[in-house]
């Protein structure tokens, strides 16, 4: 397939970088995609602890109606679950994209916006909860697909370079999404197996919610 594919990648005040980042690394290495990053108004957004940002080009209503929407998290994401605008887009854009994907707790937003009712769905494993609210049966699963959809969730903030690989592969081909694991070296290889609550101990949970709780 060698169509030229338009992926919107949402920014919003306190996102999560690798939510947006991760993705975009993946996408943008293949030559046929191309991406815009989308904000409430042009210009600077900062992510979540107000040390980076990515600059929005274009606001929501200006891409009306992308191939592919990549939905980042972050704590951010908790305003938009009532914000009419965002989930009114959300619902638009989705009627019409190939695939309306999301990261982290950009499944909230997805939740919000009614996509996800019934169906098995992902997010960093601290929001489950808030996922259920949604009517979305919260899972472990890294990456959750329902093509028939065209809705893919992805788990906490690096599980979006897994999610955009596995797009790549279903809206180039496998060897596209080889290729740019291949250009972004993504070879794992932690220096340590606590990826996961069912890996972690409570000593590292402590450490984890100690952490949290001075960022809020």
């Amino acid at each position: 397939m060698t169509d030229r594919v338009h992926v919107a990648i949402p920014l919003f005040p306190r996102f999560t970088a690798l939510d947006a980042v991760g993705p975009y690394e993946v996408l943008q290495r293949v030559p046929t995609i191309d991406i815009t990053f989308l904000g409430h108004a042009r210009g600077e957004v900062r992510s979540e602890n107000g040390t980076l940002a990515l600059t929005a080009d274009a606001t929501f209503e200006e891409v009306p109606e992308p191939d592919v929407i990549v939905f980042p998290g972050g704590v951010g994401t908790r305003p938009l679950e009532h914000d009419e605008r965002i989930l009114d887009w959300v619902r638009h854009a989705h009627a019409g994209s190939r695939y309306t994907t999301s990261v982290c707790t950009g499944s909230l937003v997805l939740g919000a916006a009614g996509l996800l009712a019934g169906l098995t769905a992902t997010t960093h494993w601290a929001c489950y909860r808030e996922l259920a609210a949604h009517g979305a049966e919260p899972t472990a699963q890294r990456v959750v697909e329902h093509l028939d959809r065209r809705i893919i969730t992805a788990a906490g903030v690096s599980s979006g370079i897994d999610m955009a690989l596995r797009l790549t592969e279903l809206l180039v081909d496998r060897t596209a999404a080889e290729a740019a694991q291949l250009m972004i070296e993504y070879d794992p290889q932690p220096p340590f197996d606590c990826g996961s609550v069912a890996k972690s101990d409570d000593t590292v949970m402590t450490r984890v919610i100690e952490y949290a709780s001075q960022r809020n």
